[in-house]
């Protein structure tokens, strides 16, 4: 690492002010902090120090993500090996499934990370690190068989239209990566619903096993088809068709595990999510009036995205509630919408995402009374202290 560090030292001034390359000057200031922590240091003001900055606060995301990717690849060649009735060793079938993911991987970080650069490179600002997780979460929450072109449009219009036209990253009101996917949803519904776009290559239908039809259980639910929902182990486990990193809700869970004890994802956005959900499932039990309603409010949590959204969608620092009190608020309100919309529109049988989109929006709000609460209360304290 020292030699690395003294030719990255050596070609330096090439990219500063008056340097041959000081165009791209962004540009290595990016690939330098990747490689090394920056030794620029605050000198006025009262500030925290420690070792972690933005990228390797990035970094310890992209390190959670890594159960559910892994889940995920072997996932989609299990998945595929079912429809075609056959039996794959562990490694065919995590590799089939490496080969189906990784193309949805170049694609999210090569679009992304272009646009990111070009933004930075022509306001000449460093290049922002959010990036860095949104181009991994893209593909872990889009069908398999998504066309590639589908997919760089998409990415391109959460970078876009999410991040850079609010300033980048850090003043995003949405989520880019769910930007990313209701973008999908709503310009390409044929390929964002259905039985067939979960499972690679299940589209051709050749050579397709009888009985084999590839709906998610949440597909299966909103048909009121109750019989054919898989098992609680399945679904906790992950043995089923869905989007790449969603499936697994105990890959989830260590990812979460991982967040929570690096403090990296706020515990009580988590834990409020899933209160949201199991409190809405709980009203839906106590009066259903349909097979849907009826499902275990507990069920809920280990069916769709939901476990997915709770722990790397509905934490996002950005876009989430900054306030504890409102952490607790918006929390509860992501997973009792994402109930509400998926047991209550027929259209839409997963919530998740728009839960957490409107959500974003309402999360300002959330912090501003928060805060002026806090603020009345502390008046009528020091009114009374006045008064005695």
């Amino acid at each position: 690492m020292k030699a690395l560090r003294n030719y990255i030292d050596k070609i330096k001034p090439n990219f500063q002010k008056g340097g041959r390359f000081e165009m791209f000057e962004s540009t290595f200031e990016a690939f330098e902090t990747f490689l090394f922590v920056p030794n620029t240091v605050t000198t006025k003001g009262s500030h925290i120090r420690d070792s972690i900055d933005l990228k390797r606060t990035m970094i310890f995301v992209v390190i959670a993500l890594l159960p559910t990717m892994l889940f995920g690849m072997w996932n989609v060649g299990y998945q595929h090996s079912l429809s075609i009735g056959e039996t794959w060793s562990l490694w065919e079938t995590f590799w089939y499934g490496f080969l189906k993911v990784l193309p949805l991987i170049v694609v999210s970080y090569g679009v992304g990370l272009s646009i990111e650069f070009a933004f930075a490179q022509s306001r000449g600002h460093e290049v922002n690190e959010g990036f860095l997780v949104s181009g991994l979460l893209i593909p872990l929450i889009v069908p398999v068989d998504v066309p590639l072109w589908m997919l760089a449009i998409a990415v391109a219009f959460a970078v876009i239209i999410g991040k850079e036209v609010f300033g980048g990253t850090g003043y995003n009101v949405f989520n880019p990566a769910l930007l990313a996917r209701a973008f999908l949803f709503f310009a390409y519904p044929s390929h964002m619903s259905g039985d067939k776009v979960w499972i690679a290559d299940l589209a051709n239908g050749q050579g397709i096993v009888d009985g084999f039809s590839g709906a998610t259980p949440l597909a299966n639910a909103a048909a009121y088809q109750m019989d054919k929902l898989p098992s609680a182990y399945d679904m906790f486990m992950g043995f089923i068709p869905g989007s790449v990193g969603e499936t697994s809700t105990l890959a989830i869970l260590i990812g979460a595990a991982f967040l929570i004890i690096t403090g990296i994802g706020s515990w009580k956005i988590m834990v409020s999510v899933f209160g949201g959900g199991l409190a809405a499932g709980l009203l839906f039990n106590t009066f259903a009036v349909n097979p849907y309603m009826e499902i275990p409010a507990w069920q809920h949590l280990i069916m769709g995205g939901f476990a997915f959204g709770a722990v790397f969608m509905a934490t996002d620092p950005v876009t989430a509630s900054h306030t504890e009190k409102g952490k607790w608020i918006y929390g509860f309100l992501v997973g009792f919408l994402a109930l509400l919309v998926r047991v209550l529109n027929p259209a839409y049988p997963e919530g998740m995402m728009l839960a957490i989109l409107l959500m974003n929006a309402f999360a300002p709000l959330i912090d501003y009374y928060v805060v002026e609460a806090n603020i009345r209360r502390r008046m009528k304290r020091a009114q009374k202290v006045a008064k005695s």
